[in-house]
């Protein structure tokens, strides 16, 4: 977070000089103290945060190939004239701790194409395939591993 400031502070001033970059150590500083006196926010939790940014990051990469890979199965899909297309409805337990990664797992799903997350009750998701091919493993996916290993600590 106090990196997160300090950037902020650079940007907004538009400019890099060592003047600024003082006034922005001091200033990310006060702004840092001030969070984690008044915020509940601690250095502990800064650690935890910046563990879970590479872990972030990975889900979304993965999350932009999985994208493209489902994009070429859809225009695949739909450019075949053998393949007879036959939506399915699926039905999947997730084992999602807090609701931000169940949504989280709710748009990835979403996000990709030829599936739409219908409903999510009780960690139990709803999904519309536009193709039985494309259920398959859904249940099981990378999204749900890479969630999971997010919502850790």
């Amino acid at each position: 977070m106090y990196l997160l400031y300090f950037l902020v502070w650079v940007i907004f001033n538009g400019n890099v000089t060592l003047e600024i970059c003082l006034f922005g150590v001091v200033i990310a500083g006060l702004i840092f103290a001030f969070t984690c006196k008044f915020m509940d926010y601690s250095i502990e939790k800064e650690k935890k945060n910046l563990k879970k940014v590479f872990r972030f990051m990975r889900y979304v990469c993965v999350l932009v190939k999985e994208i493209v890979k489902a994009n070429f199965a859809v225009i695949h899909m739909i450019l075949s004239e053998r393949e007879e297309v036959e939506p399915v409805l699926v039905k999947f337990q997730a084992d999602m701790k807090t609701p931000t990664g169940q949504a989280l797992l709710a748009n990835a799903i979403t996000l990709t194409p030829g599936t739409i997350t219908v409903s999510l009750e009780n960690s139990e998701y709803v999904v519309h395939c536009l193709d039985e091919s494309l259920a398959e493993g859904i249940d099981d996916s990378v999204f749900v591993k890479l969630l999971t290993d997010l919502e850790k600590d």
